[in-house]
């Protein structure tokens, strides 16, 4: 069954040159846009209390501090879901399609281990961490989060599988911090 999906998706890419430099965009590059707009969010949120907005506060620093915390648990969680995905690639050695499918070529190359995604935990756990936090930005977070976990597997670069272990490592890590 995870050939089948993977094959449903895969099928998308190799089609036209603009969709496949769409499909690298959000594989790619799209992640960085997505930290920083995370950043952004957690910094310049205004909560409940008036008068907590960074720019607009009479001590800056003060209010940047009393907002360490979420992005401290935000990125925390975020870094961590990472190296445990990392560790997990090195306890399973699972090959990505590319190498692990006849006539499968990735639109980018990739050289570790595919399970389980590092990119999905990492952006599994962001979007989970500031849901805890955030509710409709955490949504939109984890919208993104699926959008760069599609984009990996229409790319070739990892099997629906990968993903899907990639976020439910990422989404167990942001539960396990926000609750320490």
């Amino acid at each position: 069954m995870n050939n089948e999906f993977f094959f449903f998706f895969y099928n998308l890419a190799h089609r036209a040159d603009l969709l496949d430099k769409l499909i690298v965009f959000f594989a790619v590059y799209f992640p960085f846009i997505v930290v920083i707009l995370a950043g952004l969010f957690l910094l310049f949120h205004l909560p409940a209390q008036a008068g907590h907005e960074v720019l607009k506060a009479e001590n800056p620093f003060r209010v940047f501090l009393e907002k360490k915390k979420e992005i401290l648990v935000v990125f925390f969680s975020s870094f961590l879901a990472y190296f445990l995905s990392s560790i997990l690639k090195f306890l399973f050695h699972t090959a990505r399609p590319f190498l692990a499918l006849p006539n499968i070529s990735s639109l980018f190359s990739e050289s570790s281990f595919a399970f389980p995604s590092g990119h999905s935990a990492f952006f599994a756990a962001l979007a989970f961490s500031i849901f805890f936090l955030h509710k409709k930005a955490g949504y939109i977070f984890m919208f993104f989060a699926l959008l760069i976990g599609l984009a990996r597997i229409i790319a070739g670069v990892h099997f629906p599988i990968d993903i899907l272990g990639g976020f439910v490592l990422g989404a167990l890590v942001a539960y396990f911090v926000k609750n320490v």
